[in-house]
């Protein structure tokens, strides 16, 4: 099976919400295992992120989706708010195709993940993406820090990150 990359469709949004859910069922293994009971990414949201040519899939032989990524601009950058891979078809590349395609888009990319957590900030890490010191954060990632405060996440497990704009190798 190759995964075809393609721009979400309304009729999906269901689907990637379950995606977004069993891809979650990871984190009872680490320490944040409350996090794999978290909501997954609202409707609306993803409604708003596919008429903004900010969400794509990847998908099977069948065309269903099994993997997407939603992101939006955040200044001159593009912020990567959710990525995720069904559990079925984890561990064969697909997040990063899916990267790749919106690195494609010729822009640097920003996103903020799980310091330690192995498929977090260590996998960005491993695809060029570089930590932003706490007191170098720019104005508009301190304004998403402050919205995960509220939401209640600790954000001194967390950390910004950002990749110069050019193609993505997978490694």
């Amino acid at each position: 099976m190759t995964a075809v990359i393609r721009p979400m469709r309304l009729e999906e949004i269901e689907t990637v919400r379950g995606i977004e859910q069993s891809s979650a069922a990871r984190f009872r293994e680490t320490d944040l295992a409350a996090l794999a009971d978290d909501a997954p990414t609202d409707a609306r949201t993803l409604e708003a992120r596919i008429r903004t040519d900010g969400a794509l899939v990847a998908v099977d032989d069948d065309d269903v989706a099994i993997a997407f990524v939603i992101f939006r601009p955040l200044g001159a950058d593009l912020y990567i708010e959710q990525i995720d891979v069904a559990p079925a078809h984890a561990g064969k590349r697909i997040g990063g195709a899916l990267l790749a395609a919106v690195a494609d888009r010729g822009v640097t990319l920003a996103l903020s993940t799980f310091r330690d957590i192995p498929w977090n900030a260590p996998w960005y890490r491993r695809l060029g993406f570089v930590d932003i010191a706490d007191d170098a954060l720019p104005p508009l990632m301190s304004h998403i820090r402050a919205e995960h405060i509220a939401r209640g996440l600790d954000e001194s497990l967390r950390v910004f990150m950002r990749r110069p704009a050019g193609p993505l190798r997978i490694p």
